[in-house]
Order: structure tokens, then sequence, then C-alpha cells
């Protein structure tokens, strides 16, 4: 595991930072066209972190203007793919290289703990950006069967200019799961960080030009989600949109292909994740880590966090018991503290949300209390039935609903009974019937006997109101950036002469 330093050597890093202040466009570093800014602020402090250009319609012309530019005389788009397999590697070892700094900025702009940012965030960020690099010379195109008279060729070509929509959650994760495949693909990119979480994208994208990704290619535009996103979802001579984030919003960018040039709609959304365990779960102790690291990491502000345990009645005071110890430890604090697992939430709007299921007719078994108009410390609610709000809503905080069953069967019901179906888990002593129970849950991941996404070499993504269009990570999220060509040969030769 990545050493970690103590809280005094992060402040000193955090003290020293040079963060960046500017969009990315053509590969140069510049301000608004209107020459307006926003604050970023710090989630732990309240206190204003950098100026970042507030760019409009106008920044997202211009950066797309840019971007078609490079696709088209095929800087990128036609580069030789061991070219581009080196360019993103480089990047990969310039963000290994600047991971301390990476990380320490990314605490700071998103509340999250130092400790998952130089564990988890970057160096994932990293291995992610790695594997789809060398994935770029060992995906082959087809011959489809042939005849005496015809041989025809299946070639992917990179679908063009991209739009990449963040989240505020994992701003640097995100950033790589969507620029590997696409950047892989030879595509050129136009990407909008989350308003909340802007700093890091725009740190990776000076790293990309130092990295030789050639002007026009990667190109970063901040702002908020109308000034910004919808621009982006409208744009004429955009090809193709990724999005992470909620699923109202994924709504929209729906809306927007459909009123504007039928682009391509690729969305990661929301989800409220249900963990079952059933009575012959083994290692109850085992359980209860997967299910409180499940429930708690990153804040509970994750999509595939599990936010309703469904727990067999026989077993559910043995397992409580050890959920709410376990819960005990994950300590609440400043974020450079690598002691500390539970940080401050992203934002003072989103953590009167958050703060908003605490309250009421409620019974809260552990935790429900918030500190300093920043922090949500961690809860767990037994509710009545899969009915209650605390079980129908995604809450995205560290908040888990309790739902007790009596069967198997009930449980894969109530499971099943939500809008969403990105995650799930199943705990259960009887191999077959726990994964009876995988098949039978409708959710794009569904582990057994752990808590988890899977890693890169699978796809994520979600049914229903929390996935649409296609997958991220995995062989899989390269197709969403390549379109297929068919080239027909046709042999036959009504003019050959016998030599």
């Amino acid at each position: 595991m990545t050493d970690l330093l103590s809280t005094s050597q992060y402040q000193d890093i955090a003290r020293e930072l040079k963060l960046p202040r500017f969009a990315v466009i053509d590969g140069k570093a510049c301000g608004a066209v209107s020459g307006e800014t926003f604050a970023t602020l710090n989630p732990a402090t309240g206190a204003r972190l950098a100026d970042v250009p507030a760019c409009s319609k106008q920044d997202v012309d211009a950066a797309v203007a840019s971007a078609r530019a490079a696709f088209n005389d095929g800087r990128w788009s036609k580069l030789h793919p061991a070219a581009r397999k080196q360019a993103i590697l480089r990047l990969a070892d310039l963000i290994e290289q600047h991971s301390l700094e990476l990380a320490v900025m990314e605490s700071l702009d998103a509340g999250k703990t130092i400790f998952d940012c130089q564990t988890v965030d970057v160096p994932e960020t990293i291995n992610v950006l790695r594997w789809h690099a060398e994935a770029i010379d060992k995906i082959y195109d087809q011959v489809s069967p042939a005849s005496e008279n015809h041989i025809s060729m299946i070639v992917r070509e990179p679908v063009g200019v991209v739009g990449l929509v963040l989240p505020w959650n994992f701003p640097l994760l995100m950033l790589a799961w969507k620029i590997g495949p696409s950047l892989a693909a030879g595509c050129s990119l136009v990407v909008k960080p989350a308003e909340e979480t802007s700093l890091t994208t725009m740190r990776v994208a000076e790293l990309a030009i130092e990295a030789g990704i050639p002007p026009g290619v990667f190109n970063v535009v901040t702002g908020t989600g109308p000034a910004v996103g919808e621009p982006i979802g409208r744009h004429p001579d955009i090809d193709m949109v990724s999005f992470t984030g909620s699923t109202d919003t994924g709504r929209r960018f729906l809306s927007y292909s459909a009123e504007s040039n039928l682009k391509e709609i690729v969305l990661e959304m929301g989800g409220k994740n249900p963990c079952i365990v059933m009575s012959d779960a083994t290692d109850l102790d085992a359980v209860a880590g997967h299910i409180v690291n499940g429930a708690l990491w990153n804040m509970g502000e994750n999509c595939s966090a599990i936010s309703r345990l469904i727990v067999h009645r026989d077993i559910k005071a043995r397992l409580l018991d050890r959920i709410m110890k376990l819960a005990d430890e994950w300590k609440v604090g400043d974020p450079l503290d690598p002691s500390n697992r539970i940080g401050p939430l992203v934002s003072r709007q989103h953590y009167e949300k958050v703060a908003s299921y605490l309250s009421g007719d409620i019974n809260v078994l552990h935790g429900g209390q918030t500190s300093e108009g920043r922090y949500v410390h961690p809860t767990i609610i037994d509710v009545e039935s899969n009915d209650a709000k605390h079980a129908r809503e995604e809450i995205f905080g560290p908040v888990l609903a309790v739902i007790t069953v009596d069967s198997l069967q009930q449980a894969i019901d109530i499971a099943n009974d939500t809008d969403y179906g990105l995650a799930a888990s199943v705990f259960a002593g009887n191999g077959k019937r726990a994964l009876r129970a995988a098949r039978a849950i409708r959710a794009g991941t569904v582990t057994v006997n752990s808590f988890g996404e899977g890693d890169i070499t699978t796809p994520f993504g979600g049914f229903r109101q929390s996935g649409f269009g296609g997958r991220d990570n995995s062989l899989h999220a390269h197709d969403q950036y390549t379109q297929l060509k068919t080239i027909w040969l046709d042999l036959n030769d009504s003019d050959t002469d016998e030599e």
C-alpha cells in the first residue's frame, strides 16, 4: 500500500501547491472569453482555494472548433496506434510523478480523505490510463465470412469529437475512466469537470500537453451546467457525450441530443444499491466489514454505495452489532489527517440535502449526528419497509437504511423494487443460492460475498435509470467511442483477362 505521510506533511504540501487557474483550449491555458471567474472552495473549511474560469457557450464553441480541427487533420485520430499508446503512457507516468500533488489537490477541492486519494483514487487513475493505453494495439478489427467473390472488413473508427461531463465525487478517477478509452480510440475531447471540483482535471490537462498529446485533442472547459454542460449537450459538432452524474441531469442530455444533432449519449447515473445478507452468511465480521466499507467509503458519495441493507431477521441483531462497532472506527474530521476516513461533504448545499434525511420520525440505530455544517457522521436507520424514503431516494451520504426480511425471495423482490439498477451485493453461505440471487437481481454489477465494482477489466454501468447507452471500464468502454464501418470488397471481375 502507498506510504502515507503525517497530517503536517500534507498540510505543508497544501500550502506550497500551485493550483491551476485556467481552462485549456487548443493546447493553451486560457481564461473565459467573458473574463469572469467563480470560486472553488475547500469543503473542509469553506475557504476559497482558487478562482476558476466561468466559461460559457463561446468557450465551448472555441473548444469544439479546436477539437474538430484536431480530429479532421488527423494529428491524433490518424496517429499510429503505437504512438497514441506511448503518449497516454507518458501522461500516466507524469501523473505518477505528481501523485502527491494531485492527491492533496483532490482532497482540498472535493473534501475527500487523503487516505482515499493517495491509496485509491490517484493509483487507480494511473492504472486505468495504462490499461487503456496498452489495449490500443490489442483490439483487433474483423473480417466477416468471405466467399470466392467478396471480402468484407469491419473496422473501428473513432466517433469524432466527444464531450466528457464529469461528476464531483471522483474527479480524477472518473476523468481517467473517460479519457482512457476515448483517447485510445483516437477521439478529440471537450471535458467539463464538475463546477465544485475542477482543479485536478485542469492539472491533468496541463500534464497532457507535457506528455505530447497534440493541441486541440484534450480541451477542458470549466463552468456551470447551464453555461457549459448544456452547450456541450446541444452542440451540433459534438458527435457523442459521456456523462456521469444524477439521473435528472442525464435525462437532460438525452433531450439535448434529441433537440440537436442526435449525438450519441452514454449515461452513468444514480443508484439505490441493495446488499442482501441471508441467515446462512458465514464470518459475520467479514460481512460487516464489507458493508461498512460499501456504505461509508467516500462519505457515501458514491453511486455504487451500499445504501439498503436487506437482512434476514434471524441474523439481523448479530450483524448490526458488528456493523455499528466497525462504523465507530471510521473517524470523522480533517481530510488531510490520514487517520480520518470520513471527510466533509462536497458542498454546503449537498450537506443540507443529506442532513435533511436525519430529521423527523426515523429510527436511528447508530449515528445521526452532524458537525460544523459540513460533516455527516456514519448513520444507520432501521426502516419498516422498502417504501420509506430512506429506502427509495438516493441520499448520497454516509447513511444506511436497514430492511428486515424472512426469505431470499422476499429479499430479491425488495432489491429489485427500485427505479435504479447499478450495483448490488449478496452474502450467503450456500453458493448456489447466492448465484441464483445474483442472476435474479437487476443491476449492472452484483458482487457475491463481497462489496465492490469489479475492476478495470469488467464493464461498469447500470440497468433502468442507473445507466444508458454503454459501459465504463473494460474493453466494452472502447465501443462507445468508436463507430463500426463495413468495407466491402467485390472480387468479381467481368473484365478478367487470362494470362
